[in-house]
C-alpha cells in the first residue's frame, strides 16, 4: 500500500506507461540519485528527499514531460488516476466488470471513498466515474484501431455489460459511433495523462 509520508519517494506526474518508467529512471541516474524502485507515479529513491536538489528535478523531469508532484492532494489526485490508467490499460490481467474502482482506490490510499471523490471533483472537474469512463473509452479507441478485436470482445474486456453499454459511452464521450471512429483514419487518440 502506498504511503504518503516516506521521505524516500518522489512522486511523478504523467507517469503513465512502462517506457515512462524508462525515461524517469535514465533521468534520475544521470543525476547520480539511486533509484530502489520505481512503479507508475512514484519513484523510491536511495537517501531522504530533504537532501535531494529538488529544483534540478523538476527541470529535468519536465523536459521530457513530467512533473514532480510536492503537494499531498495533488499526490492522492496523481495516484488515484495512475491506479485507474493502469488498471485498465492491463485488461488482460484483470476483470474490469468485478473490479469495484471504489472500494479498490479506497483500501489502496487507506481513505474513505467520499473523501477521493470529493478531492477527485473539487481539483480535477469531473468525477472518478466520469475519468474511469474516459479511460476505458480511450483504451477502446485503441483497440479498434488495431482491428484485432470485435467490439463485443472489446466491451467484454473492458468490464462492460454489453455491447450497447459502450456504444453509448463511446458515443456520449466521443460523439462518433464505434464504426465511424473505426472508419476515421485521421482521428486521433489523446495521450492518457492528458484526458479530462
Amino acid at each position: 500500500m502506498t504511503q504518503l509520508k516516506n521521505q524516500n519517494l518522489l512522486y511523478i506526474k504523467n507517469m503513465v506507461c512502462p517506457r515512462c518508467i524508462k525515461v524517469v529512471r535514465e533521468e534520475l541516474q544521470k543525476l547520480g540519485i539511486e533509484v530502489k524502485s520505481i512503479e507508475l507515479g512514484e519513484v523510491q529513491v536511495g537517501q531522504d528527499i530533504s537532501q535531494l536538489n529538488l529544483d534540478e528535478i523538476k527541470t529535468v523531469l519536465e523536459k521530457e514531460g513530467f512533473e514532480l508532484i510536492e503537494d499531498s492532494r495533488a499526490k492522492m489526485i496523481d495516484l488515484i488516476k495512475t491506479e485507474i490508467i493502469s488498471i485498465i490499460q492491463k485488461y488482460k490481467d484483470e476483470d474490469l466488470e468485478k473490479i469495484n474502482f471504489s472500494i479498490h482506490l479506497s483500501k489502496l490510499l487507506n481513505k474513505d471513498y467520499n473523501y477521493l471523490s470529493s478531492l477527485f471533483s473539487k481539483i480535477e472537474g469531473i468525477t472518478i466515474e466520469h475519468y474511469v469512463i474516459l479511460q476505458k473509452i480511450e483504451k477502446a479507441k485503441e483497440l479498434l484501431k488495431y482491428g484485432e478485436l470485435t467490439l463485443s470482445e472489446i466491451a467484454y474486456r473492458l468490464g462492460y455489460s454489453s455491447v450497447q453499454h459502450l456504444s453509448r459511452q463511446f458515443k456520449q464521450v466521443s460523439g462518433l459511433t464505434a464504426s465511424q471512429f473505426k472508419n476515421n483514419i485521421s482521428n486521433l487518440r489523446k495521450p492518457l495523462d492528458k484526458i479530462k
